[in-house]
């Protein structure tokens, strides 16, 4: 991303993550009375809360280390793209899925639709103004699942040990290891879909280019 457009954006995107991040944090350490190390591990559980890390730290490299080796890393296209469809699915799921399931109030209605609306709608922004997707290629999609794949297997080995699942959908103690993984496949296949949606649609702007 080289445009100074891009960057202003990208800095004013890393903004709203980041409080939208630190307010979340704030919020679930006051349900904790104040215990950070617990707070933390429920906070660090959420596909959610490590999916909106990884796009302001995304962001954030942009901005700061764009001649670096890190902000390259953080510009290329397909970065910058399975970091849209893991947030994306974020959104999908929650609006469609989780959405109303707990009553929120006051402070904790503003964190929940910024990272659960506003954000993904932020990154979308992102992908589909400022970056350059001619290099992108179906066969990427296959490595864009390894990090949602990695957190299902991790949450699976820690809910086996403590017995608590971040999500309903996931939850081994009430739905069974055949339910949960049968959920786990097809959220896969949605990730997997999507991503391949969106090869297909910068493949198709950049043959009208």
């Amino acid at each position: 991303m080289k445009s100074h457009s891009g960057k202003i954006y990208a800095l004013i995107a890393a903004i709203v993550i980041w409080f939208a991040l630190c307010l979340q944090f704030n919020l679930s350490l006051r349900l904790k009375n104040g215990n950070v190390i617990s707070t933390l591990a429920l906070f660090l559980s959420y596909f959610t809360v490590l999916t909106n890390i990884l796009c302001g730290i995304c962001l954030t490299s942009i901005v700061l280390f764009h001649g670096k080796s890190l902000g390259k890393f953080f510009s290329k296209s397909s970065t910058i793209t399975a970091i849209t469809i893991y947030i994306l699915v974020v959104g999908l799921i929650y609006n469609v899925a989780l959405r109303g399931l707990v009553q929120l109030k006051g402070w904790r209605i503003v964190a929940d639709e910024l990272l659960h609306v506003i954000n993904p709608l932020l990154f979308l922004g992102l992908w589909v103004f400022f970056v350059e997707k001619s290099a992108l290629k179906y066969q990427q999609t296959f490595n864009w699942l390894i990090y949602p794949l990695c957190y299902v297997v991790m949450t699976i080995i820690r809910g086996s040990v403590i017995n608590e699942y971040p999500y309903p959908f996931i939850n081994v103690v009430e739905l069974g290891y055949p339910k949960a993984l049968l959920n786990t496949f097809i959220i896969m296949i949605v990730f997997w879909l999507l991503s391949m949606l969106f090869v297909f649609i910068a493949k198709r702007l950049n043959h009208k280019n």
